[in-house]
């Protein structure tokens, strides 16, 4: 990597991690926050989910030995700081509240999803499933992304994601069933 470098945060990364980070907002941003989005009900915290995900890439963009692996890097980042949202119950971390702002969610596709009691239902149970069978339906299903790629995210094989999709599929059966 070159040697100019430049300053984030009082970290200091080389042009090509700046210029990595920047491509990968432009084409991956707002697929990250709607997939973020999908796992918080805070839209605030997705967008704080996928904002720390890009300073974790800027700082540790010289371990992508492939450029092509950055997204599923990205996609990795954003589940885990998920999960550990809702683990640990955190608030948003630049904004506490929504409350006395306006907040447009006309073009945010996550909070189009949620348009009637049916559609509530199903992201409250996918909510509620396990941590990886959550995210293999969530890339499955909401993000369409096939077996090998959710696979690929998360590091897993793609007969472990076939088993995680089946499992997960089964208990939203049976959690849609209840009244």
């Amino acid at each position: 990597m070159a040697i100019a470098a430049a300053r984030l945060q009082g970290e200091t990364i080389t042009v090509e991690a700046e210029e990595l980070v920047v491509r990968m907002f432009e084409t991956e941003g707002r697929s990250l926050v709607r997939l973020a989005r999908l796992f918080v009900d805070d839209r605030d915290a997705a967008e704080d989910i996928v904002q720390e995900a890009f300073l974790r890439l800027a700082r540790h963009a010289g371990r992508i030995d492939a450029i092509e692996r950055a997204p599923a890097y990205l996609r990795s980042i954003v589940l885990n700081l998920a999960r550990d949202h809702n683990r640990r119950g955190l608030v948003s971390l630049r904004h506490h509240a929504t409350t006395g702002r306006d907040v447009d969610v006309g073009d945010d596709t996550a909070d189009q999803l949620v348009r009637s009691e049916e559609h509530a239902r199903v992201l409250d149970a996918v909510r509620r499933l396990p941590g990886r069978q959550r995210d293999c339906v969530t890339l499955r299903y909401f993000e369409e992304y096939p077996i090998d790629r959710i696979a690929a995210t998360l590091g897993l094989s793609a007969n472990s994601v076939k088993t995680h999709l089946q499992r997960a599929m089964a208990a939203l059966d049976r959690s849609l069933a209840e009244p």
